[in-house]
């Protein structure tokens, strides 16, 4: 309020004209106000009661998208879940790698619910190709280990069932609840879960083409030019919001998951963040990076603008295919704490939209925003106490 009420006096002045270039310039530069994190006190989310479920069955494949009939208009038209309601959804299930499978109960505090009516739902839609690539493909390959090792494009990791993740603890990673389940059952292969590590192999010093967004053009095959390190996860944590919903419901919400492995990685993990307001990320861009299927074994990074958002949903149009599934969506703005520019996981992909409603046809790539109970569920997944997890 000072800045602007200096820059409010500086305009009424009549200066020298030996000033008047450098007091024109500087309210400009007095009045720049720089996309900021927010800090803000977020809910507690803390285990009660875990017990023992029956063991898994796992009887699908990774599903790599997720459709939902449900557009912008009918999850913002949707009342939001009462605390009742919060305390199922946000209830969730490990699934162990010896097998075991638990479920925990879990108590809610500082929440303000603002409705605990029922939501409302879109029409169906029709089965159809979907299409993911939106005009011109705008995708970067990163490759050469000057950038695949490089932060930010290192937290991008690479699942065995064929989605993405991204580092947020020293023996964490993010991804989407679709990778290890698809509702109704773990899928093949999440009781053996895998985390492959992007690495160049030894004695691969080329600088050239590091970024670039065309396959063709003179790059080694991927065999000569990368490996993947592979670590298994420990543990898996699942909302049971996912579990109970329906994919093409409110479970799209819930579309997120931790995995936990079981041992240290050795790179820089990316900070967990409550996502802001479209209109307040820097140039209203999202970022994100994978392994997408088409380009096997290369990184893909890609930013877009942001599109339509609900409090649990964010819409683009970034280009995007299957294996991108579970992919960090990050910003980066300035840390007026730390007094630098940091990014923050804001959300996770889940992929690929396509509604028909009333003969129109709305297609969108969707990410699940860090709202704040979802922080706080996932920061003391992470963390193990909800002393840290205040401030998202």
């Amino acid at each position: 309020m000072a800045t602007t009420l200096y820059c409010r006096r500086e305009a009424r002045r009549s200066p020298p004209p030996l000033l008047f270039l450098f007091l024109c310039f500087l309210p400009a530069v007095l009045c720049f106000s720089r996309p900021e994190w927010t800090l803000q006190r977020v809910p507690v989310v803390l285990p009660q009661q875990s017990q023992g479920r029956p063991a898994p069955h796992f009887l699908s494949a990774a599903r790599l998208e997720v459709t939902s009939p449900c557009d912008p208009e009918c999850h913002k038209s949707a009342p939001r879940p009462s605390y009742w309601d919060m305390r199922r959804l946000l209830a969730y299930e490990t699934l162990h790698s010896d097998g075991r499978l638990t479920e925990t109960a879990v108590g809610i505090y500082g929440y303000d619910p603002d409705s605990d009516a029922s939501p409302a739902y879109a029409e169906r839609s029709r089965v159809r190709r979907k299409r993911q690539i939106f005009g011109h493909d705008e995708r970067f390959n990163i490759a050469g280990q000057n950038f695949v090792l490089k932060y930010p494009f290192s937290v991008a990791v690479k699942l065995s069932t064929g989605c993405s993740g991204t580092l947020v603890g020293d023996r964490h990673v993010l991804t989407a609840a679709h990778c290890v389940h698809d509702g109704k059952n773990y899928v093949k292969g999440a009781q053996r879960l895998r985390v492959g590590f992007l690495r160049p192999k030894q004695g691969d010093r080329r600088t050239l083409s590091n970024l670039t967004n065309h396959v063709e053009g003179g790059l080694r095959p991927v065999s000569d030019q990368v490996k993947f390190q592979w670590i298994r996860a420990k543990r898996t944590h699942v909302p049971k919001g996912w579990i109970r919903g329906n994919a093409n419901d409110i479970g799209m919400d819930y579309d997120y998951a931790l995995l936990e492995l079981k041992k240290a990685h050795k790179r820089r993990h990316m900070r967990l963040g409550v996502s802001p307001p479209a209109q307040r990320l820097p140039g209203r861009r999202v970022h994100f990076s994978g392994f997408d299927n088409d380009r096997p074994g290369r990184l893909v990074y890609r930013f877009c603008r942001a599109g339509e958002e609900t409090p649990d949903l964010l819409y683009q149009h970034c280009d995007a295919q299957p294996g991108a599934s579970g992919s960090g969506v990050y910003a980066r703005m300035w840390d007026g704490r730390r007094r630098r520019w940091q990014r923050k996981v804001i959300g996770v992909f889940s992929g690929h939209q396509w509604v028909e409603r009333q003969g129109a046809s709305q297609e969108y790539n969707v990410a699940v925003r860090m709202t704040p109970l979802k922080y706080a569920q996932i920061c003391y997944w992470i963390r193990g106490n909800f002393v840290d997890c205040r401030e998202g």
